[in-house]
């Protein structure tokens, strides 16, 4: 038997929602009567926060010595039968393994000249494929339905159908290669704005150009509902790529509407749901629109998740988006209250699913938000280290190293401050991203972090307040819409905390 890394059982074991937990128990049940270690061995993963694989060596042989290849058996032919207990538990709950399973039984049918037999099953199936758009199935259909009738050889069928299943065979495959071609538009504009979200005169080139490709002129284009998805999602991360705040609204508006109207699909998956509440909470925050942010996100919350992929999806999109409207309001300590709760429920899982997103410069804004400077630099360090190389977000990496400079400001920490404006600038200056805004800003701090009186320093804060208020209309002013840096430059001047400043200006626009 082939060998099974043990962390790859782990991962297997911890991809498992609850009920898919409890279906492996019932599968093996009565399976493996002779033999408990399969079941003792998957408890004492399910049972581990972090993988150790001599802890669970010694679970189930209690200290004894055992072969190793023995103890390999046991992990392949476990990793094994979770495999198959998922397939057969998909087999009762996904309409694609239905399908699946009734053209399986259609072959066998067909095997044994059952062709009437043949026929209902094909009705059942087509009816089923037809209702959620699983045009693969229904070309094989069709393929099932030339085969019965030229085996029969039926010609009055063939006389009379050949002409309708040609055109169903060719309207099928027109659809999905229409919805290749939206995904494809879709996957382009998704790589632009991960590599870079600047924003320059050259990359908003490279966007238009993609999202004028005709397919996108009309939504009448999209031959399907998941077609028609694909280009609501596509006009959504487009808009909001190029700030079109007013039409990113719209158009994941639209999106919204047009997933909660097909229900039979939402039972099926949620992903692109949860996905699509996630970007709308972020369409109303840019206009501003708080209460529909707040209605959104109980909406979020309450998705049933049906795989395990859904359940850390939702918690990160809740998270990430009730973090931003803590640190947009200025309402600090709630935000503090819900990382708590957030970071000790995640001690469940992997950490590592939630470092691939922007969660720990969130960290930082909620705990410098809260007072809580030092925490504030190690969620910082913790970001930093773990970007390091990444090709991704280079905006936001700017951003940390900005923030870098303002924390260690803070700390007062003098001496390491010429070091840390050297480094930051070298990594801008190669990453092309040394901006008339970071270059203001690193002239302020290299000002300030020698020996001044208070009023110098005050002199200072003011100036680089009048100077940022000229740039704020630049595009890589953009970097601070995490972090609001005027605030901080007012709790500067006026000693108010920048919770205050930041609270305070939110009521004001509200």
């Amino acid at each position: 038997m082939a060998k099974t890394p043990s962390i790859k059982l782990f991962h297997l074991v911890k991809s498992l929602s609850g009920s898919e937990k409890r279906y492996f128990k019932l599968f093996i049940s009565g399976k493996e009567k002779g033999n408990n270690k399969y079941a003792q061995l998957f408890d004492a993963i399910d049972r581990q926060i972090e993988f150790d694989d001599e802890a669970l060596k010694n679970a189930i042989y209690v200290n004894e010595f055992v072969e190793t290849r023995k103890y390999s058996e046991l992990k392949a032919y476990l990793y094994l039968l979770i495999l198959k207990s998922l397939q057969s538990y998909d087999e009762k709950s996904s309409v694609g393994y239905r399908l699946k399973n009734m053209l399986l039984g259609v072959r066998t049918l067909f095997k044994r000249s059952l062709f009437d037999d043949c026929k209902d099953v094909l009705k059942k199936a087509k009816r089923l494929a037809t209702n959620h758009e699983d045009f693969n199935s229904l070309i094989e259909i069709l393929d099932w339905e030339k085969k019965v009738a030229y085996t029969q050889t039926d010609i009055a069928f063939l006389d009379k159908e050949l002409d309708r299943i040609t055109s169903e065979e060719q309207g099928y495959l027109q659809r999905l290669n229409n919805i290749s071609a939206y995904r494809n538009i879709f996957l382009k504009i998704l790589v632009s704005i991960r590599k870079d979200v600047s924003r320059n005169k050259k990359q908003v080139l490279e966007l238009q150009q993609i999202i004028h490709d005709p397919l996108m002129g009309n939504e009448e284009n999209a031959q399907s509902y998941t077609a028609k998805i694909m280009f609501y999602r596509i006009q959504s991360i487009y808009h909001f790529s190029v700030s079109d705040f007013y039409a990113f609204y719209n158009s994941s508006e639209r999106l919204l509407t047009l997933m909660e109207g097909n229900q039979l699909l939402l039972k099926e998956d949620v992903s692109e749901y949860i996905s699509a509440l996630s970007n709308h909470v972020v369409s109303c925050g840019r206009l501003e629109k708080y209460d529909e942010v707040k209605e959104t996100l109980s909406k979020l919350i309450k998705v049933k998740p049906l795989t395990e992929d859904d359940a850390l999806k939702i918690h990160r999109q809740y998270y990430m988006n009730k973090f931003r409207l803590c640190i947009t309001t200025g309402e600090y300590e709630e935000g503090l209250i819900e990382l708590k709760r957030h970071l000790k429920e995640i001690e469940k899982t992997d950490k590592i699913l939630f470092t691939k997103n922007s969660f720990f410069l969130q960290y930082f804004c909620i705990y410098f938000g809260s007072g809580d400077f030092q925490k504030a630099l190690d969620s910082l360090n913790d970001w930093l280290n773990f970007m390091t190389g990444s090709v991704e977000r280079k905006d936001l990496q700017s951003l940390a190293r900005i923030l870098n400079l303002i924390i260690h400001y803070e700390l007062g920490n003098t001496m390491l401050i010429e070091s840390l404006l050297r480094s930051t600038y070298r990594y801008l200056n190669k990453e092309n991203r040394l901006s008339e805004v970071e270059r203001k800003f690193m002239s302020f701090i290299k000002e300030t972090s020698q020996v001044q009186s208070r009023r110098e320093n005050k002199q200072a804060l003011e100036k680089l307040k009048s100077e940022f208020e000229g740039l704020s209309g630049l595009p890589s002013y953009g970097i601070f819409d995490l972090f609001d840096i005027n605030s901080w430059i007012e709790s500067r001047i006026s000693g108010k905390p920048f919770a205050e400043i930041v609270r305070n200006k939110f009521q004001e626009r509200s």
